[in-house]
């Protein structure tokens, strides 16, 4: 059977600053109204003969992947949390011994959670061509027929014909320079590596033991010592931390005698940067892409994305990207939109906050944003939804009130449990246990003033949490 494997563990630094380590670009609906790993799961189940897609994420996104899959539908196969990030060899190795556990024969379609594939048909034909070499014993991956010299991207060459659609990998190329790059498209026999693969699950780990062993072994003992976690499975995190830090390119695929290549022509983009975003859009008569409450006035060739907080005018600009968030705003020409990595560098070197969180920060309970903070003080705007609760908690440095904007919270504050209704508030000493809870079938909003010495997310000691955070 096919199993579709959802890789969901990149941090979309290059697309900052809306993609931030908390909610990264995959998560984001960036074209149209559902994300990329949303879209990417839903092309997935369409598939002939597939399974429930696998995800394999960081543990901080694990209940945005588990809403994401119920939001549009889609059953789930398996969310296996990685302890840490090590690349996509060891990644794909969890998955494969999850699936073989319950179909020894399992074939797994191997994909990122943040591409675009707008051509759902010619992927479908390219995943049939793909499954024959797959039965075979070859380790396919999928080629994307270059339009142009791209310099961001891998290519693979392609040898001698294994079938009318497949062909065995000559070489793999790192990503070239512009003028080796030309030379790649002109000769016509070299394809961009995509990242996408499909093979036996068995094959795979074969394979790996092979060429890579340690990962093997570290992938393996990890899973044998996974636990479950409501929804969730754990792998062990010490045995995950001994494997090598590598990708399958370079662990498996780059070594075996077995790597195969499937050209295709599908739409494709990895959406690496604010650039590639706009070329994939759909833009007007000036060649621009406005998301948002844009007004622009002789604006060429420009991506402008306005938060839902403020309106973004333009005036004789052209080739330009801006990208407004409620705490950070980029402005950049569109032909060095790749350095935006390094302003995530500086932040991070910095100490700052900016490119590990939104304003507004989503929880398994809902979500609270920041509106306004200075010495001691910090004012937030939590939503809670209906059926979720806060955990037991108590806070060491801060003391909190809070007003209930609409619904009806439950409060807890040490031996009390009462109810909090519109337009009431209460206050909650520092030091006292509390919990906030919504019963009912509308969300609860309510304003929260933090005062203390300290306001960090990090005073927190949870004494009991119903998301197994405690």
């Amino acid at each position: 059977m096919l199993h579709p494997v959802v890789l969901s563990g990149g941090s979309g630094s290059r697309l900052w600053p809306l993609s931030r380590q908390n909610q990264p670009k995959q998560f984001l609906a960036l074209i149209g109204d559902r994300s990329l790993y949303q879209e990417t799961v839903i092309r997935a189940s369409k598939l002939p003969g597939a399974q429930a897609p696998v995800t394999v994420c960081s543990g901080d996104h694990r209940f945005m992947v588990g809403e994401q899959l119920q939001e549009v539908g889609v059953a789930n196969g398996g969310i296996l949390l990685e302890p840490m990030a090590r690349n996509t060899a060891p990644a794909i190795a969890l998955a494969a011994l999850h699936v073989i556990a319950d179909d020894a024969d399992a074939s797994l379609l191997v994909m990122p959670a943040d591409h675009l594939i707008e051509d759902e048909t010619a992927f479908r034909n390219a995943v049939a061509a793909a499954t024959g070499l797959a039965d075979a014993g070859w380790l396919v991956t999928f080629g994307i027929t270059p339009d142009y010299a791209e310099t961001g991207y891998g290519y693979i060459l392609r040898g001698e014909a294994l079938s009318d659609d497949g062909f065995k990998v000559e070489r793999f190329v790192e990503k070239p320079d512009l003028a080796t790059a030309e030379g790649y498209v002109a000769q016509g026999n070299y394809a961009w590596n995509s990242g996408m693969f499909l093979f036996k699950a068995r094959s795979y780990l074969d394979e790996l033991a092979k060429h890579a062993p340690a990962i093997f072994a570290a992938a393996k003992a990890s899973y044998e010592a996974s636990e479950s976690d409501l929804d969730f499975i754990r792998v062990g995190k010490d045995e995950f931390a001994a494997s090598p830090n590598d990708s399958i390119d370079y662990a498996v695929m780059e070594r075996t005698d077995r790597a195969a290549v499937v050209p295709v022509s599908c739409g494709w983009s990895d959406i690496g940067s604010w650039s590639s975003l706009w070329s994939v859009a759909q833009r007007d008569e000036d060649d621009n892409r406005h998301d948002g409450d844009v007004i622009s006035i002789d604006t060429k060739g420009s991506l402008v994305r306005a938060s839902d907080r403020r309106m973004i005018a333009t005036i004789g600009v052209e080739d330009l990207v801006i990208i407004d968030t409620p705490d950070a705003t980029l402005v950049a020409r569109k032909d060095r939109v790749q350095d935006v990595k390094a302003i995530v560098d500086r932040l991070k070197a910095a100490g700052r906050q900016e490119h590990l969180f939104h304003r507004k920060v989503y929880r398994p309970w809902g979500s609270y944003d920041s509106i306004d903070m200075g010495e001691r003080f910090q004012v937030k705007r939590i939503v809670v939804k209906p059926g979720a609760a806060l955990s037991l908690q108590k806070h060491h440095k801060r003391a909190e009130h809070w007003i209930v904007v609409s619904g009806v919270a439950e409060v807890t504050c040490d031996d009390k449990v009462f109810d909090l209704h519109e337009n009431e508030s209460t206050y909650i000493p520092l030091g006292s246990v509390h919990r906030l809870r919504n019963r009912g079938t509308e969300p609860v909003e309510l304003i929260e003033v933090q005062s203390g010495s300290y306001l960090g997310e990090d005073d927190i000691v949870r004494l009991e949490d119903v998301y197994g955070r405690s």
